[in-house]
């Protein structure tokens, strides 16, 4: 098996999806060169890495990141910290967040959690990080209703991007250009246009497939109309469309890179 992996702990992506459970809202756990990370914790994320087969054990978090503090992305972020650090007795890993999350009013990291940590880092756009010798960097701003960023991990010869909640603008190709492998936050079946509505459509995967052509994406994050229309049926359509091989991820799916 390869030594690096994603595991889909859930692929909810709306309001609804989220509250009744269609889909799990658990996030994605991304395990490279041996460091193990959670991306955007929503609502059970505890849960569902207790249920994963293999289990994941929560003192094996190396690190956390919030993509942006609404509270699909970010619900367990503060048990996830008390767990993987025993409450604080073992003082540990990473949290990495934009400034809103951490700070703002709407800010969704307890400060008594934060003493916990060995280092917390505000997320900005177009920046470098390291996770103990992993590097990942951000995209350039989404455009959603707060601080928003995508998140790319440079591997050997791989860049695995997560286009996480936005609506589309051309800048996004540019951002995301050399990636070959995009997991991409496809909430709506058809965009509508003319409203506050900020996350992707099948449209919008059908444009980020022509002009980057990565060699797989992976959709995830779907709301009802996704569900209704058939996740794996419009990944099939968008393949046979557009010559790029594209997925849709279930709840549990590993993902090998």
């Amino acid at each position: 098996m390869s030594e690096n992996y994603i595991k889909f702990l859930g692929t909810a992506g709306a309001r609804f999806i989220v509250s009744k459970q269609i889909r799990a809202s658990g996030g994605v756990f991304i395990h490279i060169n041996d460091i193990n990370i959670i991306l955007d914790p929503g609502p059970g994320t505890l849960v569902r890495m207790a249920k994963s087969r293999p289990k994941i054990d929560i003192e094996s978090i190396d690190a956390i990141i919030l993509s942006h503090l609404h509270i699909d992305h970010s619900n367990d972020v503060n048990i996830l910290i008390d767990g993987m650090t025993l409450g604080g007795i073992k003082k540990k890993g990473q949290l990495f967040a934009p400034e809103d999350a951490l700070f703002g009013e709407n800010r969704v990291v307890l400060p008594y959690t934060r003493a916990f940590l060995s280092n917390i880092q505000v997320l900005k756009g177009n920046s470098v990080y390291h996770i103990d010798g992993v590097p990942f960097s951000t995209s350039t701003r989404h455009k959603h209703s707060v601080e928003t960023y995508g998140i790319k991990f440079k591997l050997k010869d791989k860049l695995l991007s997560f286009m996480v909640d936005t609506r589309f603008f051309p800048e996004l190709i540019e951002s995301y250009k050399d990636s070959e492998i995009i997991v991409m936050n496809t909430v709506r079946y058809k965009s509508v246009k003319g409203t506050s509505i900020q996350h992707l459509s099948v449209e919008d995967v059908v444009t980020v497939a022509n002009e980057i052509r990565p060699k797989l994406i992976v959709l995830t994050h779907f709301g009802g109309t996704m569900l209704k229309a058939n996740p794996y049926k419009v990944a099939q359509s968008i393949s046979e469309e557009t010559g790029i091989n594209v997925i849709a991820a279930s709840d549990g799916m590993r993902l090998d890179i």
